[in-house]
């Protein structure tokens, strides 16, 4: 069940029923009129934010693992995994036009039959999306036409216990941040130079490990030296996602151990930066 929380006071606004299955990817487009999910019970749903109406069904043959709107709201992009003999696609549908919601017929899907896709973002300007891929592949997809502009393998540079930070347009490899424990999830602070670390050890092993052990700590690097500068404690289990907030003054988390945790910075955080 997807759900909408307040986050000034950890207060639940209310819940988006109807995904019978794990909901794996969760957007808001930028002005939060409509929510899209992706959901392991094969299929990709757009909401009213406000409301919770469901307002659109696309069913898939395969679980749904990445979803997004462009930077307009316009388009939609989600990806499928490789499953039960289907091979993973994106598939982009323009919400302008109603028909190919309807009608389930995107005005454009691509197959990647190497590897599956784990994560996917928009570029800039809406033109692509940026895929990251099982194997340690990223790649680059045109919104507009098929052939894939551009790709990287990462090899051994972003894989396990290292996060990387790469131009979203050239897909150079500009940063690395080492740690000893696997990293699930990383965000970048919208007004300071400044990266957030999430993960932890295995969630197969956290019942026989302590906190301390298991190494849950949310931690922060600054991204121009790539130099550690603090660690936030709370999570009793691995760290799967981390994001800050828009306005940089706080940061949420969500765990394993079942929890999102909230964190708003000292005012002396903000000083210390300035100051620097």
């Amino acid at each position: 069940i997807v759900n909408v929380w307040y986050s000034v006071n950890g207060e639940r606004l209310g819940t988006y029923n109807g995904h019978t299955g794990a909901v794996w990817c969760v957007d808001a487009d930028w002005d939060t009129r409509h929510v899209l999910t992706g959901s392991a019970d094969n299929s990709c749903r757009l909401w009213d934010c406000e409301t919770g109406k469901q307002l659109a069904l696309v069913k898939t043959s395969s679980a749904v693992r990445t979803c997004g709107f462009d930077f307009g709201g316009n388009i939609i992009m989600f990806s499928t995994d490789k499953q039960m003999g289907y091979q993973c696609f994106v598939s982009f549908f323009d919400l302008r036009d109603p028909s190919q919601i309807e009608n389930n017929e995107p005005y454009m899907k691509i197959p990647c039959s190497d590897s599956k896709i784990t994560s996917a973002v928009w570029g800039p300007l809406g033109e692509f999306i940026i895929a990251g891929h099982e194997s340690g592949e990223l790649n680059q997809f045109s919104a507009k036409v098929s052939p894939i502009r551009n790709s990287i393998s990462l090899g051994q540079q972003c894989l396990g216990e290292d996060m990387a930070l790469f131009d979203c347009t050239t897909l150079e490899h500009l940063k690395t941040f080492r740690t000893e424990r696997p990293v699930n999830s990383a965000a970048l602070s919208p007004i300071f130079d400044h990266v957030v670390l999430g993960g932890g050890q295995e969630a197969m092993d956290v019942t026989t490990t302590s906190t301390r052990i298991g190494k849950f700590e949310a931690r922060f690097f600054h991204l121009a030296f790539e130099e550690e500068f603090g660690r936030v404690k709370g999570h009793f289990g691995p760290i799967n996602s981390v994001a800050f907030h828009p306005d940089g003054k706080s940061y949420s988390s969500g765990g394993e151990d079942g929890y999102v945790r909230i964190h708003y910075f000292d005012p002396q955080y903000f000083e210390f930066e300035f100051e620097a």
